[in-house]
């Protein structure tokens, strides 16, 4: 080896020391590369075109709640991988993978805490947990998370992040969503607040139950919200769909949603929301 070559090397060996992996965030909309501390400390949003980058359920609760207020709720007994499913893996090893990914039991996560002082059950569904997705974990995480709100007698918030029904847990996927209706029902008929986060993506089986029936359904913008994909929906119908079919957008504009509220903005609406809907609880 040449002495120019081996100059080379050592330049190089000391520039990757020096310039890790993780120093950059490129932005998924505009493809923007953005120092990674800029890019949390603007709560993971792009500072070049405000595209909302996907968070998991820790970030959000320090984002959301009151500093030191929160309480995370025991996580969900259930019968793991009930059907012994397996498919190009066993349903067991996607699990351990997912948890050692995100260091979490299961998709949703739910704390008990105060936003800007009132009290209130916060659900976060996590899109790194195998997509979100909704199995007997999160239905049962999802009743339990409403059941503290009942026995509070507080607004229960969820923030929603799905590709849809568990395909692993089969049909007592899809048993999860008239489960997590009638604890939705408890909660109206006990006149507590259930608000609706919907966050980029929110689709499948979630979109089709709970993350649809809130009081009030608000969405981080461009947030990508249906039930089933653009390009199915084009080959069912034979027809090309709006421009900006599916996003939070075009769904506040046909009445599907009430407000598109920027992250920076969530935590003290989501306060104003809870204060009216809670008023004739403090007048009493």
């Amino acid at each position: 080896m040449s002495w120019l070559s081996n100059v080379r090397n050592k330049i190089a060996s000391i520039t990757k020391k020096e310039t890790p992996d993780n120093l950059w965030h490129k932005c998924k909309n505009c493809e923007a590369m953005v120092f990674l501390k800029e890019f949390e400390d603007n709560k993971h949003i792009c500072p070049k075109c405000e595209h909302h980058g996907r968070i998991g359920p820790m970030v959000r609760f320090a984002q959301i709640m009151d500093e030191n207020s929160w309480k995370i709720l025991p996580s969900a007994t259930v019968k793991e991988d009930p059907l012994k499913f397996k498919d190009q893996k066993k349903y067991t090893d996607r699990l351990k993978a997912a948890r050692a990914k995100t260091e979490e039991q299961d998709a949703l996560i739910t704390v008990t805490g105060t936003i800007e002082t009132i009290p209130c059950v916060v659900g976060v569904q996590d899109f790194a947990f195998m997509g979100g997705s909704m199995g007997l974990a999160v239905g049962q995480a999802f009743v339990d998370g409403a059941n503290q709100a009942l026995e509070e007698q507080c607004p229960y918030i969820i923030f929603t992040a799905a590709g849809g029904a568990r395909m692993q847990e089969g049909i007592l996927s899809l048993m999860q969503m008239p489960k997590t209706t009638v604890a939705i029902s408890m909660l109206r008929e006990a006149g507590l607040p259930f608000i609706v986060v919907l966050t980029d993506p929110t689709t499948g089986g979630v979109t089709a139950s709970y993350a649809m029936l809130g009081d009030v359904q608000i969405s981080e913008p461009g947030a990508l919200i249906g039930f089933a994909g653009q390009r199915v929906i084009e080959n069912t119908i034979r027809e090309k769909l709006p421009e900006g079919f599916q996003t939070a957008e075009y769904l506040l504009d046909h009445g599907m949603i009430d407000m598109v509220v920027h992250r920076k903005e969530l935590r003290a609406e989501l306060a104003r929301v809870m204060g009216y809907l809670m008023a004739w609880k403090t007048a009493a």
